[in-house]
């Protein structure tokens, strides 16, 4: 046999090696909501980040208002926004809370203090955390920073945050019960910088213990 025809060959795969400039390869997005010294709400939009139990880890930029906000003050609230406001979520992303802005930040970013009202979204009242919640977003987790630790590059730090109370839209709950309803609920995807929701389900784990429609 040819080797270019042995199956684990890279010739007989068909791919193909590339540098993709990012690789975000299908992630959800998060408004992520923490406290300015001042008081006030700073909101940035993130799409690093996976939950293990009940804690969130993220990934930031290490020189963002959120970052240094998390390393001074640890509550934060992370809102789940739904496809539909893939615009509002967009809106928020040329936008900083640090002045002046920061060098590293990406060309045409620009200081905005109110980012709730420059895209058109509402703050609720949160219980157990000081920042606020995003109105609108289908689900909410009120967390508290339990950790923030300087990445192994030093632009980026991951901050691994406990869940302290999930807020949830009745519309995305399995009626009865404390299960949220993958077959209702869709994230917003960021899929190599461009916007995503979900597809139609096309099966489930068999760790699932979500109640299945009669």
């Amino acid at each position: 046999m040819d080797i270019a025809q042995h199956p684990t060959h890279p010739m007989a795969t068909g791919h193909r090696a590339i540098a993709p400039s990012i690789l975000y390869f299908g992630t959800p997005v998060a408004l992520l909501t923490t406290e300015n010294a001042d008081g006030t709400d700073n909101l940035a939009p993130v799409s690093s980040l996976w939950a293990l139990g009940q804690i969130v880890v993220i990934g930031l930029g290490g020189d963002g208002q959120t970052a240094h906000n998390l390393r001074a003050r640890s509550d934060l609230v992370i809102s789940l926004p739904s496809p539909d406001m893939w615009e509002r979520v967009e809106a928020l992303a040329p936008l900083t809370g640090r002045f002046p802005v920061p060098p590293g930040k990406p060309a045409g970013c620009r200081h905005e203090p109110d980012k709730f009202g420059a895209a058109g979204l509402t703050p609720q009242r949160s219980e157990l955390v000081r920042p606020s919640r995003v109105a609108g977003c289908p689900l909410q987790f009120e967390a508290r920073a339990a950790r923030v630790r300087e990445g192994v590059a030093d632009w980026y730090v991951t901050v691994e945050a406990e869940v302290l109370r999930v807020h949830a839209d009745p519309a995305v709950v399995v009626p009865g019960t404390q299960h949220v309803d993958p077959a209702a609920w869709s994230p917003l995807i960021y899929n190599f910088r461009h916007y995503f929701g979900l597809g139609p389900e096309l099966g489930h784990s068999y760790r699932t213990d979500t109640p299945r429609p009669a």
